[in-house]
């Protein structure tokens, strides 16, 4: 009796499910997970709610293609210059190649995406800067589509909107990629002097020279929360200044808090606020 007491009891047999099947079981990318409070969401709500975090208000990215369809009225958006390639002007090793690799992924030609299109009701020039092709960074073509773009609206006398996301200055060309922060200055310059609206909307990451010079030139300067937004990288800073920084520096609320951004807005917000801007301007009734 007591050897059948303290005897191990016998494992129970369970069905084993193949790896093989379990995988088609859950297709892939169906979930995703917060990279900030860790919960997990289904992929198409989070997609709905304009990929923003039920459970902590987190911003997902967005690409461009998912930020125009989110911010502009439907069908109104015709895109400028969107055969427009990079070519490689310094010769630089694989850079032809990786930027082929980037256009099959992301299904654009270059790191920005330029149009024109309606807020409620309202035509706007606009620039979509997409991190998802070589992170954003900024090259001659994105530089020269910014500027077209910039130019569309002093054409059409309407108000110019671009949102930003970026890595900064693309390495592979050199000084001529620099060169596009004078270019785009310069341009933003020529329509303020016409009279032209200029909006900034920096998203995450706005870094580098694109912080430096178009993203920074708005005449509202606004930001998603939590995005980070700055030059230089932190540790050189620190580095720099022997000192340690604020948690929340080069954060939206921190460049709010110290006057670079004119207000951080939600994104279910973004739209409404955006009009509103639009609509004042235009001589219409302003409510924030």
């Amino acid at each position: 009796m007591l050897k059948d007491i303290f005897s191990k009891p016998k494992k129970k047999k369970y069905a084993t499910i193949p790896s093989e099947t379990a995988k088609h079981d859950v297709p892939e990318g169906i979930m995703t997970k917060c990279p900030n409070c860790k919960k997990i969401m289904y992929t198409k709500e989070l997609s709905k709610n304009l990929k923003v975090c039920f459970h902590c208000q987190h911003h997902h990215s967005m690409n461009s293609r998912e930020r125009l369809n989110s911010f502009l009225d439907p069908h109104t958006f015709e895109e400028l210059d969107g055969n427009m390639i990079s070519e490689n002007p310094l010769g630089f090793p694989d850079y032809v190649e990786k930027l082929e690799k980037d256009r099959k992924k992301t299904g654009i030609n270059e790191a920005v995406v330029t149009g024109t299109g309606e807020v409620e009701g309202m035509k706007v020039s606009v620039a979509v800067m997409d991190s998802t092709f070589r992170m954003g960074s900024m090259g001659s073509v994105v530089g020269e589509k910014i500027t077209r773009a910039i130019e569309k609206a002093d054409e059409l006398s309407v108000p110019f909107i671009i949102f930003t996301a970026s890595g900064g200055a693309r390495m592979q060309e050199g000084v001529l990629s620099l060169m596009q922060m004078a270019k785009t200055s310069v341009a933003l310059k020529r329509f303020s002097d016409n009279g032209g609206l200029i909006i900034s909307i920096m998203t995450h990451p706005t870094t580098g020279g694109v912080s430096a010079s178009f993203a920074s030139l708005g005449d509202y300067n606004l930001a998603e929360p939590g995005a980070l937004i700055g030059f230089a990288g932190r540790r050189i800073i620190e580095q720099t200044i022997r000192e340690e920084l604020p948690e929340d520096f080069q954060t939206s609320e921190f460049l709010l808090k110290h006057g670079q951004l004119d207000a951080v807005v939600p994104r279910p917000e973004l739209k409404e606020k955006v009009a509103n801007i639009l609509s004042i301007h235009q001589g219409g009734d302003f409510e924030w």
